[in-house]
């Protein structure tokens, strides 16, 4: 496709006309720009929702939501950055109001590293399968921590929880994740 070529190669202007397009409602340029960033975009959405019908439809709803914003952006910065943000919120809303979260949770373990050679030998899709099989409000909170960049005060804040439920989550995320890789060096050994 000629535009994720332009997209990557640098020269915005068939990006910036695809913006136009969908500023004046075009939907031929919405279908245009849906499709050249979906992959990044549902990459984004499936790291915190397993159905990928759910996940579906929460990037069909964060879709709506830039088209309706799309005059909000001023072509300063990076498109994709300015769409991940909304495609983001649009998760947030979705996490927030299916996730059960306790917030009586507070306390905070202190984090013990997993040792370098385990880590070593376990593949990205490992790493990755392990992730998505942590409890979904574990799971958010981690992938909005570590993947994301988030602080505990922004993830308690989009996620309507306290700080320290956001710490405690990640602390379990960690542990549990170090558990498991742990528990694969088991098999791992030649």
């Amino acid at each position: 496709m000629s535009i994720a070529l332009a997209y990557t190669t640098g020269q915005a202007s068939e990006l910036e006309q695809l913006i136009h397009g969908c500023i004046r409602n075009e939907r031929s340029a919405q279908e245009k720009l849906y499709h050249l960033f979906y992959p990044k975009m549902m990459a984004l959405v499936r790291r915190y929702i397993d159905s990928e019908m759910q996940a579906e439809e929460v990037l069909n709803n964060g879709y709506l939501r830039a088209f309706q914003k799309v005059k909000q952006y001023n072509f300063q910065g990076s498109f994709e950055g300015w769409l991940r943000k909304i495609v983001f919120h649009a998760v947030a809303d979705y996490v927030k109001q299916h996730a059960r979260y306790n917030d009586n949770i507070v306390m905070v373990e202190k984090d013990e590293y997993v040792h370098k050679d385990h880590a070593d030998k376990l593949y990205y899709d490992q790493l990755l399968s392990m992730i998505h099989e942590l409890p979904d409000a574990t799971r958010n909170v981690f992938n909005m921590y570590v993947l994301e960049g988030f602080t505990h005060k922004e993830i308690g804040n989009l996620l309507g929880i306290s700080e320290g439920t956001s710490k405690w989550h990640l602390s379990e995320g960690r542990r549990v994740l170090k558990e498991r890789i742990e528990k694969q060096e088991l098999h791992l050994k030649m």
